[in-house]
């Protein structure tokens, strides 16, 4: 599969992740996922217009300053995770802006990584909390059932 395959495979699962969160999460995974897109979009907007390093770094530094307060208030473990990769993304913008380098075939290989790994997590945190709900209202709809004791 070529590297231009793979990126929009990335992509479309990038895409279906935030779809899925925004149907099936609950607020932390649609304000997470309004998030990414945002950086999704931002990201795209550059590399076509622009191609400017220094607004792909602070288009990650201000989507990982957004996700912030998120991963505070909420404390999920794929939060932490998704923050986590969002420093590597800006590590790896950073070192290839300090260094001068031009994005070559391991920048694009590991981008395109970490975003996998940054949708994986919101879908995964999505999937957790839908069925967490579910099984709320499955336990809240089988209490209701049973008849009282008095």
């Amino acid at each position: 599969m070529s590297s231009y395959a793979l990126a929009i495979v990335v992509l479309v699962f990038s895409l279906a992740s935030c779809v899925f969160a925004f149907a099936k999460g609950g607020t932390q995974e649609r304000i997470g996922a309004a998030i990414i897109l945002a950086n999704l979009l931002a990201t795209a907007a550059n590399e076509t217009l622009l191609r400017d390093q220094r607004i792909l770094l602070a288009i990650d530094g201000v989507t990982a300053l957004a996700l912030l307060p998120l991963t505070l208030r909420y404390a999920s473990g794929w939060l932490g995770a998704i923050m986590l990769l969002y420093g590597a993304q800006f590590a790896l913008h950073a070192f290839y802006f300090v260094l001068e380098r031009s994005k070559d075939l391991l920048h694009v290989a590991i981008n395109n990584v970490n975003f996998f790994a940054i949708s994986l997590c919101l879908a995964g945190g999505t999937a957790l909390a839908w069925r967490k709900r579910a099984r709320r209202a499955r336990v809240a709809g089988s209490a209701a059932a049973r008849p009282s004791a008095t």
